[in-house]
This record gives C-alpha cells, structure tokens and sequence, in this order.
C-alpha cells in the first residue's frame, strides 16, 4: 500500500517529467559588465525606476545587479570576472519556509522559486534570509511618466509598494513557449526562446534552457565539470552555474 510520502514523491516526479527543470549558466570570463542585461530584465518585467535619492537609500530595484570585485592594492588594481547576480531558483530556498503569507512558493511544475505579489504582506523575512541578496522591495508606487507606460510588458504584473519581487527566469515566456508548444502537439525545444538577459547579452555570456535534457546547451556546459554554484556550501540548490577561469 502507497504512503502518503511514496505518494508525493511520484506527484514530484510526474510534474518534473511534465514542467522541466530550468537553469542557467553564466560565463563570467566573457562577460563585460555592460549591464545590457539589467536593463532588459527591467523592460521585460516592468521593473520600476527609482530615482536618485531612493538609490541612495539603497532602495533601487533591480531583479539582476553586475557584481564588481578588485584586488590589489592602489595604484595595482586589477578588476576580477564580473558577476552578473540574479535569483539562483535554490531547489532548497531559505526564503520559502520564512514566508508568513506563502507568498513565496516553490513550483513543482517548473522547478522555480516564485513570487505571489497578491499574498504578499511585506513582512521582508523572505529578503532577510536570502543568503544571496537577491529580492526588491516596493517601498512606494513609483511614478512612470507619460510615455513610459506605453513600454509596459502585458504579460508581466505591475507591482504596487509593500511587496516583494525578484526574477523569476522570466517565467512568462516559459509559459508562453510551453503554450505554443502544446498547441503544436510537441516538446519545448532547446534554443526555442531564452529569457530577456541572455537575449540582451551581447557577449553571448548567459545561456538558459532545460537542465533535465540532457541534450540542451546549458545541460552540456553544466557537464563540463569547472563550474561553481554561488554558495553551494550553504545547500540551497542555486540552478545558476558560474564559469570563472583560473
């Protein structure tokens, strides 16, 4: 007779074998740090404009930031690899259990760390224990002066203040590629999309796709053995692998 947990278990592997895995790789040796990637990301998900004084406050809302490490001494400086830094989709998230409204939720289907703005209460325990520094506050109802709001993605919610927000491996257009695939009868294939920074990356330093196909592109980077997970030692399962040279 079946468990309750033997029960779960094939619940888990059934919608893992229906939704995927998804994942990411970032070269960090061939990225430039020219930030193309944040500025897609906040055009592809309605991230709001701060401005300059709540950027002094350490408010600014970005769902991807550029990481910038020196070492040496002045006047021999030397700039490290750059480090673009995003939500790692952990499959053991320290912000999921901390969540007093479930707002922040783990994704059977897709494997993703999600975000439910309209369970939100604002409580920040979720930002308090992300290792990774990863989640925007909305701490108020950021204007968007005509014509800007012409430029906002319909696929993507706009979040009002008290909420939180982060990247979510722009899970619109996984939606939207699973969608079209379905209609077709098919298989998501490898390539057929990419989320909005590793579109923008003029380096060609991000790669995204299925990590539960063995045949994808990001799964054969992955394989290639020299890449690191971003605090892998704190067991959160990052699902974004960093290539750095020696």
């Amino acid at each position: 007779m079946a468990t309750v947990t033997d029960l779960k278990i094939t619940e888990l592997k059934l919608s893992e074998a229906e939704g995927g895995k998804w994942g990411m790789v970032i070269d960090q040796d061939i990225c430039t740090g020219c930030q193309a990637c944040v500025a897609a990301c906040a055009m592809e998900n309605n991230v709001s404009f701060v401005g300059d004084v709540d950027s002094g406050y350490g408010r600014s809302m970005h769902w991807i930031r550029i990481e910038r490490f020196w070492e040496g001494e002045y006047p021999e400086v030397k700039m490290t690899p750059n480090q673009p830094m995003m939500c790692q989709q952990c499959g053991s998230a320290t912000c999921e259990p901390v969540c007093p409204a479930f707002a922040t939720v783990h994704s059977q289907a897709e494997q993703l760390n999600l975000q439910v703005y309209n369970r939100c209460v604002g409580t920040r325990y979720c930002a308090n224990n992300c290792p990774y520094q990863v989640r925007s506050f909305n701490w108020r109802d950021y204007e968007r002066p005509e014509p800007l709001p012409n430029q906002l993605n319909p696929d993507v919610t706009v979040r009002t203040r008290g909420v939180m927000e982060k990247c979510t491996f722009c899970i619109q257009r996984i939606h939207k590629a699973q969608d079209n695939a379905k209609a077709e009868g098919r298989e998501v294939v490898d390539g057929e999309f990419t989320t909005a920074c590793a579109q923008a990356c003029p380096a060609s330093a991000i790669t995204f796709g299925r990590v539960d196909d063995s045949e994808s592109l990001v799964s054969q980077l992955i394989k290639h053995g020299h890449g690191v997970k971003h605090l892998e030692e704190l067991g959160t399962l990052p699902n974004v692998t960093y290539f750095k040279g020696g």
